[in-house]
């Protein structure tokens, strides 16, 4: 049996609750950056390994090492009588499971099974933000109440992972309309996903503008920013360093929303990375006000999925009165 889990703690703790079988840690992040269509799986990997190694500070050679052996972990299924996969309602767990099931879509499982684990929320655990806030009793609790994949879970899974990973929104936007309801939370997962397009307001995305509305109040520093963050948007399943990505663009901007306190070296490193404290600058003031759009004063260099997002406007953004993603021309 494989068990393909959200992360390593996930995976940890499924081990020491002696959970049976081989445990897998999905170390990806396909919620950001890159994930285009069109690209053999070889090239697919290549590319998320570049983003993955630009964005952590990590080399690339290791990036593009841990991405093909958890590919080859995959592709040795036929190994086991049981894949099971262990993710959550938000958009970052949605992701990663819609890309996974995907790729089953296109294998012979012959006597393989698939099931799953994916829930929003758990007993006596509040607020229920994912699988790594679980012990191992509590984790254990979820494997016998697992559930069969089926086939219209695998259909599903894969147009949507044509919809996320197309250079078009318009697929995107047709699968929202369609009927999802075999991936009970992919339907508000994807619609989040919609709302980190740049808006009509001030061309930040729903991430950006959250995390600088933070900032004014009281929440400067990124030990207490994170949290509470975390607990307005939890919805979307970011960890710190997915957050902190999102801050240093803002920062590095040719004209920077944010600036960090002088004292501190801005850092990628988990450590320093609690000890970073921000200010707004008046262009941040200003766009936060929505007097200002970041991607007239800045231009946008962005993946959402398969949309590159690049030049002086953007393509697509998110108009928040009428809950709409509208083309920009």
């Amino acid at each position: 049996m494989l068990h393909i889990h959200n992360g390593d703690s996930t995976a940890g703790t499924a081990r020491a609750a002696q959970i049976p079988g081989e445990h897998l840690a999905w170390r990806e992040a396909l919620v950001c950056g890159p994930a285009p269509s069109g690209l053999s799986q070889d090239d697919f990997i290549k590319t998320r390994a570049q983003h993955l190694a630009q964005a952590y500070d990590v080399p690339l050679e290791k990036c593009e090492a841990e991405l093909r052996a958890m590919h080859e972990t995959l592709a040795g299924f036929s190994q086991h009588d049981e894949v099971v996969l262990w993710f959550e309602h938000d958009l970052f767990c949605q992701v990663q499971l819609i890309y996974l099931l995907n790729w089953f879509a296109g294998r012979d499982l012959r006597h393989t099974r698939l099931s799953l684990v994916c829930i929003n929320e758990f007993p006596g655990v509040q607020p229920f933000q994912g699988l790594g806030q679980l012990d191992e009793q509590q984790l254990h609790s979820l494997f016998p109440a697992r559930s069969a994949i089926t086939p219209g879970q695998l259909e599903l899974a894969v147009r949507s992972w044509e919809a996320y990973s197309s250079p078009d929104a318009r697929p995107l936007l047709a699968l929202l309309r369609s009927d999802t309801s075999a991936l009970p939370f992919l339907h508000e997962a994807l619609t989040r996903h919609l709302q980190r397009f740049p808006s009509t307001r001030n061309g930040l995305g729903r991430i950006e503008n959250t995390a600088l509305s933070l900032v004014p109040a009281g929440y400067s520093k990124f030990r207490s920013l994170f949290p509470a963050f975390s607990r307005r948007e939890s919805a979307y399943g970011f960890g710190d360093a997915q957050l902190y990505i999102s801050l240093e663009a803002m920062m590095a901007a040719p004209k920077p929303l944010l600036v960090h306190d002088t004292t501190r070296h801005w850092s990628k490193d988990g450590a320093k990375m609690l000890l970073a404290a921000f200010a707004l600058t008046d262009d941040g003031k200003a766009v936060l006000a929505g007097q200002e759009d970041f991607v007239v004063m800045n231009g946008i260099d962005s993946w959402l999925g398969g949309i590159h997002l690049s030049g002086n406007e953007a393509a697509w953004r998110w108009d928040e009165d009428s809950q709409q993603l509208l083309v920009s021309l």
